[in-house]
């Protein structure tokens, strides 16, 4: 992979570096493709790019996949790019979720808590932060029309055959860290969920020709 676009914290390019593109077998590379036509045909038509990654409580993989999603298109350059979370339901941002991405190079500061506490992550130190907290899929913070809907768990891809507004549907499903909460290996399995849709969704925006 060639550094960099967009200078990110040591920790994230270090993470990037051991990114590996040929782990993605080819029936993955197959489910990718709608997300790389659909950014490629807003690249091409100097649209802006909108993608709400949904699943069903908006507290893991939705987050990490919209993170790491807005990281990507920074590192690739990838202007206008906006990436945005949501669930069939609210819930709050699973702590380890955060922590993941804290160890994996990204800033975090809590700016409110509660039941559904807000973060902001930041994968430098010059870009507008993310903003974190669970909330649903038609949220007023979430774009309402010309976005692609990214499905990132089977629950909610098969709960939601219809997201209103979404230009396009597109199941990309990742397997719930959440099967090893309050387990010795929880920490491990979310740093290798977090891992596998850095990958793959850096593999994504690494095939946009600009």
């Amino acid at each position: 992979m060639n550094l960099t676009q967009a200078r990110l914290f040591p920790e994230i390019e270090k993470t990037i570096q051991q990114l590996n593109f040929e782990s993605i077998t080819a029936e993955r590379k197959i489910i990718l493709q709608p997300l790389i036509d659909y950014i490629q045909l807003k690249v091409t038509t100097q649209q802006e790019i909108r993608l709400n990654f949904i699943c069903t409580h908006n507290s893991r993989r939705s987050h990490l996949s919209q993170v790491w999603a807005q990281t990507a298109a920074a590192f690739y350059d990838i202007k206008n790019t906006f990436c945005y979370s949501g669930g069939t339901e609210a819930t709050a941002l699973f702590p380890m979720a955060a922590q993941t991405l804290s160890k994996q190079g990204f800033q975090i500061e809590t700016i409110s808590q509660g039941n559904n506490p807000v973060y902001s992550i930041k994968p430098n130190e010059n870009t507008h932060p993310i903003i974190g907290f669970s909330k649903t899929f038609d949220d007023d913070f979430n774009p309402k029309s010309e976005f692609a809907a990214i499905m990132t768990c089977s629950q909610a891809d098969g709960g939601c055959p219809f997201i209103a507004g979404a230009e396009k549907r597109i199941p990309i499903t990742f397997e719930d860290p959440k099967a090893f909460d309050n387990t010795p290996q929880q920490a491990e399995k979310y740093e290798e969920r977090s891992t596998q849709i850095a990958n793959e969704l850096f593999y994504v925006f690494s095939k946009i020709q600009k």
